[in-house]
């Protein structure tokens, strides 16, 4: 696919990017190349592939869901400048 200048400048103004006339011919070349690519990977057969949530298939490790710290609420909230039945009272914001 080619790409041209003015396309880069329309795309960088889309992505609220400031090139000048230069930076714009320099990245010709980078975006064609990545635009190469995609166009390569439109070109692999895929049809019967299913997807991966991973590339890797492992299984997570997961820790053991036990409490590790004592509870602390009342220490927390003896500090707090309002309090009511164990909830932190805030400033009403929403009308």
């Amino acid at each position: 696919m080619s790409i041209d200048a003015e396309q880069v400048r329309r795309i960088a103004h889309l992505a609220r990017i400031g090139l000048d006339a230069d930076e714009a011919d320099r990245y010709i070349g980078d975006l064609e190349s990545i635009l190469g690519m995609v166009e390569r990977m439109r070109a692999v057969p895929t049809d019967g592939v299913a997807p991966l949530p991973h590339p890797i298939d492992l299984q997570q490790r997961l820790r053991p869901d036990v409490v590790t710290e004592a509870d602390q609420r009342d220490l927390f909230q003896a500090d707090a400048p309002a309090v009511a039945e164990g909830f932190y009272l805030v400033p009403r914001v929403v009308e």
